[in-house]
């Protein structure tokens, strides 16, 4: 990963290079990164500059040997961390046992979501983690020699999983052996022991720009320019986010949101039962950005309803739906009930609830909120 492919975060990258310019590179470090920013893109980056045998000024020759391993994260001296879960009842949690599939994951996509993560290893409702037995194991492979001579560079993907297990790693932390280097990557600071926050320098990672994003998806995945910054738009300028919205609008959602409000609003059983049947056969994660994209859409509608002359950043068809559902003039309460509705639909989906049932309690909810009268 060279610095040039992380997307943007060009403060954060002159802050590193400060850095290490003066010879002052901390030995441990925490970067700082919502989820889309590229913490983790930004972590390899500067392991594979440290690693780097003919590095450049500002970035990696992307050709010597190491290079050529870290792009693989396959460097005998890179070593990393992430949430996991057991591979089988009785068994402990370990990065080691999914390797190959976290390496097959950040090839497909560096800025994959812990969530994701967890899907692509088949978690299904099961809560990853950083165990004891692995920071023990962290301090143990941190005491040996390299194997190529140079620097040992540990990455921690998300220390939030770390818990109070974080403990067992404060003294390595602290004071690790020499040629060492530690990379934490965070995206809820609130969840990380103050113990390990006291002793890491932090880099924060910025939002980075519409123009930015929709740069990296023209380059990344050769889509139409202003495909591109409509999708930046409606994601907010978050990439990962911005790649979901890609793949889904590939799909047919538009069609799957105008079948199920039309059972809904015209109170046709018959339709909302097919719509019902048709949700069940799809995939979790499928569900989770179907229910995304109706309360992207629902959002539009609110603000074309209370915002005289908005002018929402959608396609054609979408945008029609949305003039169309703006005329009915809902009020602030129902379009905050049908979101808090959709939130709690999400949440039940990403811990396994019956599709059937989750999906017709909606659709029921939906109705009712619609009226504005509440279901006992």
């Amino acid at each position: 990963m060279k610095f040039k492919d992380v997307i943007g975060q060009q403060a954060a990258k002159d802050g590193f290079f400060r850095f290490y310019n003066s010879d002052k590179v901390p030995h441990a470090l925490l970067v700082n990164a919502q989820e889309g920013l590229g913490g983790l893109p930004f972590a390899i980056a500067i392991a594979q500059f440290i690693l780097c045998e003919h590095k450049q000024s500002s970035d990696v020759c992307g050709t010597c040997p190491s290079c050529l391993k870290v792009n693989k994260l396959a460097h005998p001296d890179l070593h990393l961390s992430f949430p996991s879960i057991a591979p089988k009842p009785g068994a402990k949690a370990s990065s080691a046992h999914y390797m190959q599939d976290f390496r097959n994951a950040i090839q497909e996509n560096p800025y994959i979501s812990t969530y994701d993560w967890l899907q692509y290893i088949n978690a299904e409702n099961k809560q990853g983690n950083i165990t004891a037995e692995e920071c023990r194991s962290i301090v143990d492979e941190l005491q040996l020699k390299s194997f190529e001579g140079g620097y040992k560079i540990q990455i921690i993907w998300r220390p939030e999983y770390l818990g109070k297990e974080g403990n067992i790693l404060l003294k390595l932390i602290e004071e690790p052996p020499s040629k060492t280097m530690i990379i934490l990557v965070a995206e809820q600071l609130s969840s990380i022991l103050n113990t390990i926050l006291s002793r890491t320098q932090m880099i924060n990672l910025l939002p980075n720009t519409m123009q930015e994003v929709a740069n990296a998806l023209v380059t990344n995945h050769q889509i139409d320019h202003d495909k591109a910054l409509q999708l930046a738009l409606i994601a907010q300028n978050n990439y990962a986010a911005a790649i979901k919205l890609m793949h889904a609008s590939g799909s047919n959602n538009f069609g799957l949101l105008k079948d199920w409000f039309n059972g809904v609003f015209a109170n046709k059983g018959v339709l909302i039962n097919d719509w019902v049947e048709q949700m069940a056969k799809m995939g979790r994660e499928q569900q989770k950005n179907f229910i995304l994209y109706v309360q992207q859409i629902l959002g539009y509608t609110m603000r074309c309803t209370m915002i005289v002359g908005y002018q929402p950043p959608l396609l054609q068809e979408e945008l029609v739906f949305v003039q169309k559902l703006s005329a009915r003039n809902f009020s602030l309460n129902i379009f905050q009930n049908l979101d808090q509705l959709l939130t709690t639909t999400i949440y039940h989906i990403e811990r396994n609830a019956h599709a059937k049932t989750q999906f017709l309690n909606t659709s029921i909810k939906m109705q009712y909120i619609l009226q504005d009268k509440h279901l006992k």
